[in-house]
């Protein structure tokens, strides 16, 4: 029996996984800057692998939007705690708009197919929300105990306002204007100087 034989078996999982994360890379890139929508071949091509790869990972549109959603809100969720581990809690929240920015690009190119995986049941409006204001948590209770934010702010309601501002300017072309907006909001959320 080769010695070599068992190592094939992992590089071909390592392999996999690499493909698969590229595949959603790529695929995040693409719904994020492109105006028209992406056809799987041409991600498939961007990430460097065959069609077949592809379908392997997402046998579908919904499956591969599914997995951007999922690795996105992982990027929100990991993105607060590396912020707040390094800056203060105002400082990091102002700093951690430029990723919700981001998370909401994606979800604007991928939107048609994000509503029927959310028509699915596969995710719901509540666990999109829910996960949004878990990572506003984070950032209002550290800004709160450290001083740096209004102790009465409520992570929903500052979700909340974060969505308005998608109404009003979620399209590629007001990035600017949707990130003046958020910084309104966190400067905002700073506590009143007293005797102001």
């Amino acid at each position: 029996m080769s010695t070599a034989e068992p190592g094939r078996p992992r590089a071909r999982i390592a392999e996999a996984r690499r493909n698969r994360q590229k595949l959603i890379e790529v695929a995040t890139q693409a719904f994020a800057t492109e105006t028209k929508p992406v056809a799987l071949e041409t991600i498939a091509r961007r990430a460097g692998v065959g069609i077949g790869t592809l379908y392997r990972h997402f046998p579908n549109r919904e499956a591969l939007v599914e997995a951007i959603y999922a690795d996105q809100i992982g990027q929100l969720s990991a993105s607060a705690e590396r912020l707040l581990a390094s800056h203060p809690p105002a400082a990091a929240l102002r700093r951690w708009t430029g990723t919700f920015l981001e998370w909401s690009a994606a979800k604007h190119g991928m939107a048609e197919a994000l509503s029927r995986v959310v028509a699915s049941g596969r995710i719901t409006p509540s666990e999109m929300r829910g996960e949004l204001v878990a990572a506003l948590a984070l950032f209002l209770d550290a800004g709160a105990a450290a001083g740096d934010l209004r102790a009465d702010a409520r992570a929903a309601d500052v979700a909340a306002l974060f969505a308005g501002v998608l109404v009003v300017a979620g399209a590629p072309d007001q990035r600017d204007q949707a990130q003046r907006m958020l910084y309104l909001i966190v400067d905002g959320l700073r506590p009143a100087v007293p005797g102001s």
